[in-house]
């Protein structure tokens, strides 16, 4: 007689670890109650720490900072005051690097499986497979579009098919004008009347201008579409 084979196992429903990603990035932004990144970040590390040390706690307290949901800009800010110019727009380069990873990573492992069945929507879908064919060309574009949230790019990457590798390069390099910019108007806020600050000042304005322009734009063309 043929043994009859045992019944396949239930696949495990993926909402359980979705549920664990809602609780780590809560718990992160409700961290910020009881400490301030920008605020530590600025200040300069406690007396008596080593000065090598700078370096990679800035960059790791930064990282930390976007996954609680801190503006980019605001830590870009910190960075300037505290560490000038080129270390600050090096170092906050890495520090979003560094955030950017942890956030795809997390959004990969306990949130794809949960969300990617509603991916199949029109436009949805064809985002999907934009950042699935072109992930280093669609995640660049991504950052240089100003005004879009930081973790908004982060998880939305994630939870397609984009791989590590493209998604982090190209999150490295498209960062690095806003990144410059913010960086440099915090650096020189001391010289208001210096060429540095009146530049990155002018174009931080544009950039919200930008902002505001395609946020009115998506408005016009949600409208249009519900008509």
């Amino acid at each position: 007689m043929t043994p009859v084979p045992p019944p396949a196992a239930a696949p495990r429903s993926p909402w359980p670890r979705f549920a664990l990603l809602l609780v780590i990035l809560g718990a992160a932004a409700g961290s910020l109650l009881l400490w301030s990144p920008t605020s530590l970040l600025s200040g300069g590390p406690p007396a008596g720490v080593p000065g090598y040390w700078l370096a990679p706690v800035f960059v790791g307290v930064y990282a930390v900072g976007t996954l609680a949901f801190v503006p980019r800009p605001a830590l870009n800010a910190a960075a300037g005051l505290l560490l000038g110019i080129q270390q600050g727009v090096l170092l906050a380069v890495l520090g979003t690097a560094l955030g950017a990873a942890a956030a795809f990573a997390l959004g990969r492992l306990l949130g794809r499986d949960a969300l990617r069945p509603y991916l199949r929507g029109r436009m949805l879908g064809a985002l999907d497979r934009r950042f699935t064919e072109q992930g280093f060309r669609s995640v660049l574009l991504l950052r240089l579009l100003p005004g879009l949230p930081f973790q908004a790019g982060n998880f939305g990457a994630a939870f397609s098919g984009v791989r590590f590798l493209p998604f982090l390069t190209a999150t490295a390099i498209g960062v690095v004008p806003t990144t410059a910019v913010y960086v440099t108007a915090a650096a020189s806020a001391g010289e208001p009347g210096s060429a540095a600050f009146l530049v990155s000042a002018g174009t931080i304005a544009a950039l919200g201008l930008v902002s505001l322009v395609s946020l009115w734009r998506a408005a016009v063309r949600r409208r249009s579409a519900a008509a």
